[in-house]
């Protein structure tokens, strides 16, 4: 099936980071299902061809490949049984959920489709909204790999990377442990502009700096571009859940991860002081050696578009 792009593609989850990912697939030229729980989010998809379906079993029935964007594992969960979509997809089919959640629950996902011969892959993405837009995601699976076999053509339509990690929950782990060391890294990032201000550093000219050396990090690149002060306090929220998340996944090692998840949910938690203490700087200036960057994070010819793997915007 792989490079056929007559498959059917199901797709449910329509949210800031969903909608461009299933446009990516409907323009990749994939037969794209949709279903939505509030008609007015298919706007999102407006200009290129895809099929509504009145009901989540609907849809499977359609489908050989369904995806799922959704921000909790309790909707996950509705749409599979009270929407009717787990009983609904044929034998043979793949369900793909690209949603942060549980480790555990993507385990228990596999066992309630494995009677019904349908493979499960846990497949969230890092990249953001911008990362979904400009198609350069990073798509991180876990599950059986003949599946991901199958669906890597159409996760090839959003993503610049796909990294399978393992079993069933794997995938899940590892972005937990992505987005828990990005947030780390901005409460490193805080503390280095308290000192620095303490010494009387300037701040724009030392985050440039930063930028171009051995200190940068994602974490650093986000700011000022998928995370400023307008939108840090909604991303706040979302990284606490986030972390809310690792929490209960790391949950079994006891206190020997607690120090790391506190400095994480501390970062967290200081996000919209960050952006603010760094807003929006000034790029380099080219004539002086400097790289050009576009506000979503582009390196003026310096290869492929680099996309800044911001919070987990789902």
């Amino acid at each position: 099936m792989a490079n056929d792009q007559d498959v059917a593609v199901g797709w449910i989850g329509l949210g800031d980071q969903g909608a461009p990912m299933a446009r990516a697939i409907a323009e990749a030229g994939y037969e794209l299902h949709v279903w939505a729980r509030r008609p007015s989010s298919l706007e999102e998809l407006r200009g290129v061809p895809f099929t509504v379906h009145d009901t989540p079993a609907a849809l499977g029935a359609a489908c050989e490949i369904v995806g799922l964007c959704l921000n909790v594992d309790d909707n996950v969960r509705e749409v599979l049984t009270d929407g009717g979509l787990l009983g609904a997809l044929r034998a043979g089919a793949v369900l793909v959920n690209h949603g942060t959640g549980l480790p555990a629950f993507a385990r228990e996902l596999a066992a309630l489709a494995e009677p019904h011969e349908v493979a499960v892959l846990d497949a969230p993405v890092s990249g953001g909204r911008a990362g979904a837009v400009a198609k350069q995601l990073t798509t991180i699976v876990g599950g059986d790999r003949a599946a991901l076999t199958r669906c890597t053509p159409v996760f090839e339509s959003f993503s610049a990377k796909i990294s399978h990690m393992g079993g069933a929950g794997a995938g899940q782990m590892a972005k937990l442990l992505n987005n828990a060391l990005l947030m780390a890294n901005q409460e490193s990032l805080r503390e280095i502009v308290r000192v620095a201000s303490d010494l009387g550093i300037e701040v724009a000219p030392l985050m440039d700096l930063l930028r171009s050396g051995t200190g940068s990090s994602r974490a650093l690149e986000s700011l000022g571009h998928a995370i400023t002060p307008g939108n840090a306090e909604h991303l706040r929220e979302m990284q606490l859940v986030d972390m809310e998340i690792f929490a209960d996944a790391v949950a079994e090692l006891g206190e020997s991860v607690r120090p790391f998840t506190e400095r994480a949910v501390d970062g967290a938690r200081a996000l919209p002081e960050l952006a603010a203490q760094v807003g929006w700087f000034p790029f380099p200036d080219p004539a002086r050696g400097g790289t050009v960057r576009d506000r979503s994070g582009v390196a003026g010819g310096r290869g492929r578009p680099r996309t800044d793997h911001g919070p987990a915007v789902r």
